[in-house]
């Protein structure tokens, strides 16, 4: 069983809601297993934020996995991957570059995306993007690699 907790990165207030499609299908493809959602938080697209939402959701054991959406663009305000950066202790930039290249075989947007892959403690964290055919392209492209990654993070090999 891997623990997962989403993070869902969300424009400010004055900008209006943004619309998280992405989530439903994401959850649609993590019931295949071996992944048990136990938390969701969602957070304004700022910095600072983010950095303590990862820090709070990777703090003791009721985590194994957490995925965000959303931030990792090259807008101004897309702050996910530096809050990421900020908070991981190893960067698995091969997961990453997976990401971009397989999905980006279907969808050439994907190139224009900056998420990272890391370990904070003994947590994986995995940034996706908004756009949901982008977010499931992506994750669908490492399902396979996570839970053997989050096993060998966890000390369980």
């Amino acid at each position: 069983m891997v623990r997962t907790a989403w993070l869902t990165v969300e424009a400010p207030p004055d900008e209006g809601p943004r619309e998280d499609g992405s989530l439903q299908g994401l959850r649609a493809l993590l019931a295949r297993g071996p992944y048990v959602e136990v938390d969701y938080q969602a957070v304004a697209d700022e910095q600072a934020l983010i950095r303590s939402r990862l820090r709070l959701l990777t703090e003791g054991e009721g985590v194994d996995l957490v995925l965000s959406c959303g931030g990792i663009g090259i807008g101004l305000r897309d702050r996910t991957p530096e809050a990421t950066l900020e908070v991981i202790d190893r960067s698995l930039p091969g997961l990453a570059e997976r990401m971009r290249a397989v999905a980006g075989e279907r969808y050439p947007e994907m190139a224009l995306t900056r998420g990272v892959v890391g370990v904070r403690r003994r947590v994986l964290i995995v940034n996706l993007p908004a756009e949901a055919l982008l977010a499931e392209a992506a994750l669908h492209s490492v399902l396979g690699v996570l839970p053997a990654a989050v096993a060998v993070v966890r000390g369980r090999t």
